[in-house]
């Protein structure tokens, strides 16, 4: 199932627990978005951020600040940083892996071009930092920077490993902590530092971020070979990009000479023909990668769901539970 027709919708009730906030931080992105010189920034940044996104990341920031007691302004701050952060990252994303359609529209570079898609992701990781500083933390400012050098990190690992079979199961780790679950992580732990939280508290907040975010990751790579057009992507558009996500890298450990020499051939050389989407899908029902990997976002969920132990019961905690269970609800 997608995220849309689950029978129940944590993000949904964390949009309705946090309403006010969540309009004090559209309001922000839309001012802070803006550009007196350069019109074209606002349109393109307008296409993507108004394009229906759930706002996990920036639901993170504030369900976690409200959580630890935080009664002052910049959680708002915050979550839009860290949804621009995001914005920028799903632009540049697009232009390098040549993408066509996000959140099941047509691409910014589709619509304009890959130079501005670039530039306007630019923009908005400075606007980011405007609004990391005027917190007057430099702690989240440096929770924040170390994110997005991760982010950066984990996508230029991706490229050198993800089309080399020798790509084993920690470096597809490595590649989604740093693409997916750094920002995760930072989003909560920014929200426990601006509430003035002990480190205890803080860890707790970044590991159910890292958790939920590499579960989060998983199951979108899982959802590449048997989910649908609902998740706003074609199914197998890893496999035509030649990325190795965790049932591929599977797959290939496990392979015979004949499957391996296949994988060489569409995944590491990227001579792909008529039907090598459907065997590959097999290979993978044959070695059962698909269910090993299932397990594994199951697991990550758990881990995220444990890391919540120390914080007191309450409402926004139990949402945080549930959308952990929700996100691994796409594969069971």
């Amino acid at each position: 199932m997608s995220l849309d027709t689950a029978a129940t919708k944590p993000h949904e009730q964390l949009a309705a627990a946090l309403a006010d906030d969540l309009t004090a931080v559209n309001a922000l992105i839309r001012e802070r978005m803006a550009s007196k010189h350069a019109p074209r920034i606002p349109e393109v940044t307008a296409h993507l951020v108004e394009a229906g996104g759930k706002r996990l990341r920036p639901m993170l920031t504030l369900a976690a600040a409200r959580m630890c007691g935080y009664e002052g302004p910049y959680h708002v701050h915050l979550a839009a940083t860290v949804e621009f952060i995001h914005t920028a990252t799903l632009l540049h994303d697009d232009v390098v892996d040549e993408s066509q359609q996000r959140r099941g529209r047509p691409t910014a570079n589709l619509l304009w071009d890959n130079t501005s898609s670039v530039l306007v992701g630019d923009y908005l990781f400075a606007r980011s930092f405007q609004l990391m500083v005027e917190t007057g933390s430099l702690r989240v400012l440096d929770i924040l920077a170390n994110a997005s050098a991760t982010i950066a990190e984990g996508e230029v690992l991706q490229l050198t490993a993800a089309s080399d079979l020798a790509t084993t199961e920690e470096t597809y780790i490595q590649v989604v902590r740093g693409k997916t679950a750094a920002l995760f992580s930072a989003a909560m732990e920014v929200g426990g530092e601006i509430a003035g939280q002990d480190a205890a508290t803080k860890k707790a907040l970044f590991d159910y971020g890292d958790a939920l975010g590499i579960s989060f990751q998983i199951v979108d790579d899982l959802l590449d070979y048997g989910g649908t057009k609902a998740i706003g992507k074609n199914t197998g558009d890893d496999f035509r990009e030649r990325k190795l996500t965790l049932p591929v890298i599977r797959a290939v450990a496990a392979a015979d000479a004949e499957e391996r020499a296949f994988w060489e051939r569409t995944i590491q050389k990227g001579r792909q023909e008529d039907g090598d989407l459907d065997h590959a899908i097999a290979l993978l029902a044959k070695h059962g990668t698909m269910e090993a990997t299932r397990q594994d976002a199951l697991d990550w969920a758990e881990k995220a769901k444990s890391a919540l132990d120390l914080i007191p019961d309450q409402p926004l905690k139990t949402m945080l539970v549930d959308l952990a269970d929700y996100v691994v609800a796409r594969i069971t």
